[in-house]
């Protein structure tokens, strides 16, 4: 028989500390604003971010609605240029915070499909996010995606 976990130890209820209804808010967040990017449509994309919102990757960050619009619009354009489908999946999501403000946790992997071509799987990484609520609809605060592999 195994041993059952000391009273004190982490179980997996306790990675979610933000109530089911906000858990599936954010989900479908998720679902709507990755679809939005994958379907090129980086000013909509860039829309689910806070005015100020902030998107980190490996240290580099760009600041602004405005800004993270024209850099996912400059992505955007050069994949579809060179012919190529990208897909991010999301999975393994925990919420904790308030009813107006959360951190998300996820692991993402990004597929790229070369017109003609299989599918290649391009980035696995971990996003960190703190969501804000903004006029009713969630927004991204403060984005930061580490990459697998980079230290």
């Amino acid at each position: 028989m195994d041993a059952l976990p000391a009273d004190d130890a982490p179980t997996t209820e306790s990675a979610d500390s933000a109530d089911p209804g906000i858990y599936l808010q954010v989900q479908r967040f998720y679902a709507r604003q990755m679809q939005l990017l994958d379907d090129g449509r980086a000013e909509d994309w860039a829309r689910t971010f806070a005015r100020d919102g902030v998107f980190e990757v490996g240290g580099e960050a760009v600041r602004g609605a405005a800004d993270i619009a024209r850099a996912a619009r400059r992505t955007t354009d050069r994949f579809a240029a060179e012919g190529i489908t990208r897909r991010h999946w999301i999975g393994m999501l925990t919420v904790d915070g308030k009813p107006d403000e959360v951190t998300a946790r996820s692991y993402a992997v990004v597929l790229e499909t070369p017109r003609d071509g299989d599918p290649v799987l391009r980035r696995s990484t971990v996003c960190t996010d703190i969501l804000v609520r903004e006029a009713g609809e969630w927004r991204v605060k403060h984005r930061t995606v580490t990459r697998d592999g980079l230290d």
